[in-house]
């Protein structure tokens, strides 16, 4: 099983938001080819319920959950731009901006 990792958190098995011991590891960026690739190598995987997991199949759109798939990329671009490079490296990258 490949081992995923994360730079928000240490403990996969618990979810990011709730402490949930029942997740699944979303990768923040992956519609775009290539971007769940990049996700995994720059660490932005984060583990959710199922529930709240924006590509997952229990998925469940409530005003509160629909925020979580902006909100984690806007987390992952602030992350590259103060560890890995530039905004405009971050656009070549993943596609475009988020903030």
């Amino acid at each position: 099983m490949k081992r995923l990792w994360s730079v928000f958190t240490d403990d996969m098995d618990h979810c990011y938001f709730t402490g949930s011991p029942y997740v699944e590891r979303h990768h923040i960026f992956e519609s775009r080819k290539g971007n769940k690739k990049k996700s995994e190598a720059r660490g932005f995987i984060i583990p959710l319920r199922p529930e709240l997991h924006p590509n997952g199949a229990s998925f469940q759109r409530t005003p509160e959950n629909a925020g979580i798939d902006k909100m984690l990329k806007q987390m992952a671009q602030r992350y590259y731009e103060s560890h890995y490079g530039s905004r405009d490296e971050f656009i070549r990258e993943f596609g475009r901006s988020y903030l």
